[in-house]
């Protein structure tokens, strides 16, 4: 017995640790499994996304952005190439070398080294004057930052691409929604004009008018179903999906993204916005290109030290000499009016563009206030005397103090009215992002 007991304490005190580390297995794998679940949804069941998760995934994986960014790459391997000097040339020649009968050995031998060969080593190295390479390095570097800022003006406008498409995915949805309670709520009158039917209040045609118009409704419900999963797809080609489905959810709804109150900060402009930027780059890239032709009018010398080994008489002897064309037929002029040209129609550029944000922003903070405007009327005034008309319509059909038409025209309004209260609260959102688009406002840092 006492050995026994013993064996069951030795097996209890083995496995509990083994069931320690099984619990612990199953924690571990319980936590890094759970984002990428929530992420999936679970089994047979969309997953969801938020505005904040579709951004994210399109700074991460859009085409345009990627191709910003390797023109960026681009700009940058432009920097190195313009800090680069001319590389040094080699020379090797070997000359007088007899094929008669006059032998080339010397007194000194009949090797290769003491033949009456005449072997020159030479070496040339350019160097550039004028201050070329000074403006070649300024041009670069205007590159640069116009290639960054052109890299952060498709961030803005992707940004803005990518909830302005996930407000129209919301707003499809919410009309689906609408167009199915519609629906739902005229398939009841339905009911009730069937129990009318049977007690001789109402005739047949009444009756399947009402159910001619909740079957409509249910197709245009279904049109609208169509435009929310193209309106998703939308989004998926913005978040650079390679196979775009639209099987997702949005996390969010309109009521969220209205509900948020606009930034104090975007009351006002900024920072400059980063297509004004890379115009700005792009003049100073042309101004630095003017100065880069102007430099290359003047010659560039090729220093260039040989080396000569001839026997018998001049063994060894060295050389140095300095070479450079003449500007007698080419100064230059066609390039330096192209540069000038490139000048002033940047200068234009970025004029034109200064104007077109200051009409963009005050273009948007028009269409913000009306959209907003718009909204609050609607949700407080419009939509609520509209639903009270139309319980009021139907329940005095119900109890037959009301007609058809009266029944039909209430439930029509009504549901144009939650139609338009839907567009309007898609417009204020959509408004807002312009806005802050045309600001240069980012709640990103």
């Amino acid at each position: 017995m006492h050995q026994l007991a013993s064996a069951r304490a030795l097996t209890r005190a083995v496995a509990r640790p083994m069931a320690c580390g099984r619990r612990l297995l199953h924690l571990l794998t319980t936590l890094a499994l759970t984002p990428l679940a929530a992420s999936l949804g679970t089994a047979g069941e969309p997953r969801q996304l938020t505005l904040a998760e579709a951004k994210r995934l399109a700074f991460t994986r859009n085409w345009d952005l990627l191709a910003a960014k390797a023109d960026v790459d681009a700009a940058l391997a432009q920097r190195l190439v313009a800090k680069e000097f001319p590389n040094p040339t080699l020379s090797l020649s070997t000359s007088k070398i007899s094929f008669d009968n006059h032998p080339n050995g010397t007194i000194a031998g009949n090797s290769i080294w003491n033949r009456s060969f005449d072997n020159i080593v030479a070496v040339s190295q350019l160097f550039e004057v004028g201050g070329k390479r000074l403006a070649r390095r300024e041009s670069a570097l205007a590159g640069v930052a116009g290639a960054e800022a052109r890299l952060r003006d498709a961030r803005r406008v992707l940004d803005q691409g990518v909830a302005r498409a996930y407000v129209s995915v919301l707003q499809a949805r919410d009309n689906v929604q609408i167009l199915n309670q519609s629906v739902t709520s005229l398939r009841a009158e339905a009911r009730i004009a069937e129990v009318r039917l049977k007690a001789g209040d109402i005739s047949l045609a009444d009756k399947m008018q009402i159910e001619i118009a909740a079957e409509r409704l249910a197709q245009d419900a279904s049109a609208a179903a169509a435009a929310e999963r193209a309106a998703r797809i939308a989004v998926d080609v913005l978040l650079g999906e390679a196979n775009s489905s639209g099987d997702w959810v949005p996390g969010d709804s309109l009521e969220t993204l209205v509900g948020l109150p606009f930034p104090a900060s975007a009351e006002s402009p900024g920072l400059t916005r980063p297509d004004l930027l890379a115009a700005q780059a792009a003049e100073r890239k042309a101004e630095a290109d003017l100065r880069l032709q102007g430099a290359n009018r003047v010659p560039d010398p090729t220093v260039s030290l040989q080396y000569e080994h001839e026997q018998p008489d001049k063994p060894n002897t060295i050389g140095l000499a300095i070479s450079l064309p003449l500007p007698l037929w080419n100064r230059n002029e066609g390039n330096l009016a192209a540069a000038r040209a490139a000048i002033t129609a940047a200068k234009v550029q970025t004029d034109k563009l200064r104007a077109q944000i200051a009409a963009d922003i005050a273009a948007a903070r028009v269409a913000y206030a009306e959209a907003s405007g718009r909204l609050q009327r609607y949700r407080e005034q419009i939509r609520p005397k509209s639903e009270q008309v139309r319980k009021t319509v139907a329940f005095a059909y119900e109890k037959g103090g009301a007609s058809l038409l009266d029944l039909l025209s209430a439930e029509r309004n009504d549901n144009d009215v939650r139609l338009a209260t839907a567009a309007a609260a898609a417009d204020a959102a959509t408004a807002a992002v312009n806005l802050k688009a045309a600001l240069n406002y980012s709640s990103e840092p």
